[in-house]
């Protein structure tokens, strides 16, 4: 089983009553999907989230230390073989969306409402949380 951390970076709106989400498009089937990557043994988890956020989705903000959860899908590798993939979601409020970025040639970013957001991915347990999710402004 692959081990992967993702950021779920939100944004919000209209005096706290919408939460937007910001999602990306994956590279090889252009789905929307969350920005994550593989565990870094040199990074912290929520450390290695806000970096796949940077690279993939071209913002920085304030990273939770702390999961709103966990998803698990299938990783379609080069090889065509599917491995299951268990992923560690951290809410990352974007303060700062890059013009350039690591990733922008390669993928599209689009802002939604979190309901929307939800409904657009396709792993059932990330819609959840997506769906599900309240941050705790401070």
């Amino acid at each position: 089983m692959i081990r992967q951390v993702a950021a779920l970076p939100y944004r919000v709106r209209k005096k706290g009553k919408q939460v937007d989400v910001l999602l990306v498009t994956s590279r090889e089937t252009k789905r929307w999907v969350v920005p994550k990557g593989n565990l870094d043994a040199k990074m912290s988890p929520h450390a290695g989230a806000a970096d796949e956020a940077a690279e993939e989705a071209g913002v920085r903000g304030r990273i939770s230390k702390s999961p709103i959860g966990r998803y698990v899908y299938l990783k379609r590798l080069a090889s065509g073989r599917e491995v299951k993939t268990k992923v560690v979601l951290f809410p990352l409020r974007v303060e700062i969306e890059l013009d350039e970025y690591k990733e922008k040639a390669e993928r599209e970013r689009c802002w939604f409402p979190a309901a929307t957001a939800a409904s657009l991915v396709d792993e059932p347990d990330l819609a959840k949380l997506i769906a599900g999710f309240r941050p705790v402004e401070k």
